[in-house]
């Protein structure tokens, strides 16, 4: 049965069509984004797995992160760029492929060259999978942007707290083969995802036939000065992913080193944490609508960073309730910052999305691989330490022009 095409509205004050927000097609990308950064979110899960198989050091465990990340982000703005001029509704059926045949191939990889290999097919499935996805998300946005950036978020936030939990109970207890029949939950991702382009390429003749125009926000920025905005964003996206890989990488090697806890749980204070990121950037998209997204990202980036500081000092106990801190308020930045950058190129959601997502899974592939490098030399903690200063760049938020004006509705 094909996808319900959405109802399109004529105002009074104009001519154009404008589109509703369709919150059915955004809680299906959402889910389809659920099961995408739930099925990668096993690799890292699984690392301590890997080490001990493989007798990997961590600088090894950094460059699986990095390998994979690597190819998921560089062909993502190129894969953005492409997508802007020509859509492809069913590509992203293509990404989630390239996941399930890397998925297979890490369930019985048998030598750290194979993991590479692997782990690469599912870098190059994210970097197909991102920017179409976040298209559909503002094609079904109806306007609200922020809101529907959340959604969109929540969905691959969510899936990347639930993939460690269900690799400590699947996966950590029976052995690296039992990764197969996660290949089975890719499969629902295709079928979902088939749903979804049928949606995708029958809005797309919709807006062909009815001529429908977006309403943009339209700035009198110099080019120069979109430039430098665009650095800025791209910086405190540096800033942020690269003290979430601290996290997401060796928050569990942090936990069993200092604090002497089992494997299992560890992954579930990660699975703890990266719960706290799926609610926090659920909250950052509607607040950006509201309040101004400048003004999130200033408070979600800086406003992070007294509890990063203290989190390498603190006891087992508070360590666990700041890193649910953390997870909230740093997490709330991401929408805000993707779409204050489309408004900054208006028309250009592939492209920017492309670059974004690109660039955030750049930064935690290279993060990872360095600061694996840093813990064979020094020690895990100490990764902590140096990482926790990393939220005070958000300061040169205040640089940012403003572009919006505060939503009231």
């Amino acid at each position: 049965m094909q996808a319900e095409i959405p109802s399109i509205v004529k105002t009074r004050e104009s001519p154009e069509f404008v589109q509703k927000t369709i919150f059915s097609i955004l809680f299906t990308i959402s889910f389809a984004h659920f099961i995408n950064d739930l099925l990668q979110a096993i690799i890292p899960a699984v690392y301590p797995l890997f080490k001990e198989k493989f007798q990997l050091s961590f600088a090894q465990i950094g460059m699986i992160t990095f390998t994979y990340q690597l190819t998921a982000s560089i062909l993502q703005p190129f894969v953005g760029m492409y997508t802007d001029k020509r859509s492809k509704p069913f590509s992203l059926i293509i990404g989630m492929s390239f996941t399930l045949v890397g998925l297979f191939f890490v369930s019985i990889a048998d030598s750290f060259t194979h993991l590479l290999i692997a782990v690469s097919l599912i870098g190059i499935g994210s970097s197909i999978f991102h920017p179409e996805s976040s298209r559909v998300a503002h094609l079904a946005s109806g306007g609200k942007k922020g809101l529907a950036q959340s959604i969109f978020q929540l969905g691959g936030n969510a899936g990347s707290a639930i993939g460690p939990l269900l690799a400590a109970l699947i996966i950590m207890p029976n052995g690296q083969y039992y990764i197969i029949y996660f290949c089975l939950i890719a499969l629902l991702g295709i079928f979902v995802l088939y749903k979804i382009g049928i949606w995708y390429r029958d809005h797309l003749e919709l807006k062909r036939i009815n001529k429908t125009v977006e309403r943009t926000i339209v700035h009198h920025l110099s080019r120069n000065r979109v430039i430098s905005s665009l650095v800025i964003l791209l910086i405190l996206i540096f800033s942020k992913y690269f003290y979430l890989t601290s996290i997401t990488s060796y928050y569990t090697f942090f936990l069993i080193d200092k604090f002497h806890v089992s494997i299992p749980e560890s992954q579930m204070y990660l699975f703890v944490f990266l719960g706290a990121v799926a609610v926090g950037t659920f909250i950052g998209g509607p607040l950006g609508d509201k309040f101004g997204r400048k003004y999130v990202i200033w408070a979600s980036i800086l406003g992070v960073a007294p509890f990063t500081l203290i989190l390498p000092y603190a006891s087992l106990f508070w360590v666990g309730i700041l890193s649910v801190i953390i997870g909230l308020i740093l997490a709330s930045a991401f929408s805000a910052i993707l779409v204050y950058a489309t408004e900054l190129l208006p028309g250009k959601v592939g492209l920017v999305a492309g670059l974004f997502f690109g660039f955030a899974f750049g930064m935690a592939g290279i993060g990872s691989a360095v600061l694996g490098k840093l813990a064979d030399m020094t020690s895990i903690e100490y990764i902590f330490q140096v990482c926790a200063f990393l939220p005070l760049i958000g300061i040169i938020t205040g640089f940012l022009p403003n572009i919006e004006t505060k939503n009231d509705n």
